[in-house]
């Protein structure tokens, strides 16, 4: 019998871990779905690949043969799913770049496509960039689009249109159940007596990029002085990334160069089960990037965000915590601190009905093409929770695989660093940086493969 193909589509291949929380949790809800469905694992097949199965070489080079395994991949699939990655990023990325591609490709093939909860770039009528995203957007194959954070935008790019459209939970709000055995602590461990705070850092670009008026040096300043102000109030602390590794270059030199203490920091966050064992040992949550924050959330731990991106403000308005997103002009200590302190005390309630809102559309679009005359209804949240399938820790072939991506990466952003930098202050600056974070993933990997 011949298997239904679901190509899934996601960020897995990032060095961000919650990306990598994210396609777990993407594909445990389409299990969940299939089995909701009646589809049994023998004629059922989900295939992951990166988001990014267009290359970069093909965006430079235009060159068709390098399109020989997106196609191979996308013409035999039934359905093809982009699963929570921000794939309209057009404004300093060249993601949408990839995504309009992928759709064409989709439609040559004609495999009906899904954009379940992903994140959105605000709709510009203007940016020719925005109008091509819309072109391929509206083409017949697509179907359904929903979004963690902008339906407005959504709802532009789609105007006129017959395409299913909702404002949907992130897939990592399931985190708690799907890495349910991931990342436990020793029995030893309880979160008692001093409470503990973590301190999730970011690179030191990211505003700019964003075009937030804040250095790398005002970022070092604003840790430095959390810290101060949290042992003062008699918090503990510790500093960790998402595993970027300009993250952790970032976080390098808060060790290196202004003395924070080696004991209060984690290194090398290369997986999902380190990023998850991390927040088990918080009892509150300070975070940059969004996905530390969603992860605190899926584990009942209360956080507040460092709002950078409309998608952080947007992420906290939904879960009904808006007052814990922290907006650049409320970057400083004492504002930080009385928001972490005033989210222990308010804890974290969950609301179902949003939590519910990215299985119950993923299943209308799944069942939509697969199974649209089958008088099946979906399964309530509970029934969900309980058919969630676990993920379990992090296979030592693919730890390493995740690593040696992880160095590649640096080391292409060691040599563009060298080439681009002709001030020799600079360099000196933060080359050794990404050297000892190359030094410390290659420590981890001899660790692990011993």
């Amino acid at each position: 019998m011949k298997k239904t193909r679901i190509l899934l589509l996601t960020n897995r291949d990032s060095d961000n871990v919650g990306d990598q929380i994210i396609e777990a949790s993407v594909i445990s809800l389409l299990k969940t779905v299939a089995t909701n469905l009646r589809l049994d694992e023998d004629s059922f097949e989900i295939s992951s690949r990166a988001a990014g199965i267009i290359s970069k070489k093909y965006l430079k080079t235009g060159d068709e043969s390098l399109l020989l395994s997106a196609r191979k991949a996308i013409s035999n699939a039934d359905l093809l799913i982009f699963g929570g990655a921000p794939l309209f990023n057009y404004k300093y990325q060249s993601f949408y770049r990839r995504t309009i591609r992928t759709v064409e490709l989709a439609q040559e093939y004609g495999v009906p496509t899904l954009f379940s909860s992903i994140g959105v770039e605000p709709y510009s009528e203007d940016d020719p960039r925005s109008q091509a995203l819309k072109k391929a957007l509206n083409l017949p194959v697509v179907r359904q689009i929903t979004t963690r954070d902008d339906l407005q935008s959504v709802l532009k790019y789609v105007e006129g249109s017959q395409i299913s459209t909702s404002l949907v939970a992130d897939p990592a709000v399931f985190a708690d159940r799907v890495f349910e055995k991931v990342g436990e602590l020793p029995a030893s461990f309880a979160k008692q007596g001093v409470p503990t705070i973590g301190l999730v850092v970011t690179r030191g670009g990211i505003f700019a990029d964003n075009s937030i008026d804040f250095s790398e040096r005002d970022q070092q300043d604003l840790w430095l002085g959390v810290i101060k102000l949290l042992e003062e109030r008699g918090y503990g602390y510790r500093l960790f990334t998402t595993g970027h590794f300009t993250d952790e270059i970032f976080l390098d030199s808060l060790v290196r160069q202004h003395g924070v203490p080696g004991k209060n920091v984690t290194f090398a966050v290369n997986s999902p089960d380190e990023l998850i064992h991390e927040l088990r040992k918080c009892t509150a949550v300070i975070a940059y990037r969004l996905h530390a924050s969603i992860t605190s959330f899926a584990l009942g731990t209360p956080s507040v965000g460092l709002s950078w991106n409309f998608k952080v403000t947007e992420f906290y308005k939904e879960v009904g915590y808006a007052e814990r997103a922290i907006s650049p002009d409320e970057w400083n200590p004492r504002s930080i601190v009385s928001a972490v302190e005033a989210a222990l005390n308010g804890g974290v309630e969950k609301d179902d009905n949003y939590l519910y809102t990215v299985y119950a559309t993923l299943f209308a679009g799944v069942k939509g093409v697969l199974s649209p005359n089958e008088p099946v209804e979906p399964y309530s949240l509970d029934e969900v929770v309980e058919a969630l399938p676990r993920s379990s820790k992090t296979p030592l072939r693919e730890y390493r695989a995740k690593v040696q991506r992880k160095l590649r990466r640096s080391y292409d952003f060691y040599a563009n660093q060298t080439k681009a930098h002709n001030v020799v202050a600079k360099k000196a600056r933060v080359l050794p940086r990404v050297q000892r974070v190359q030094q410390r993933m290659k420590r981890m990997l001899r660790k692990v493969v011993a």
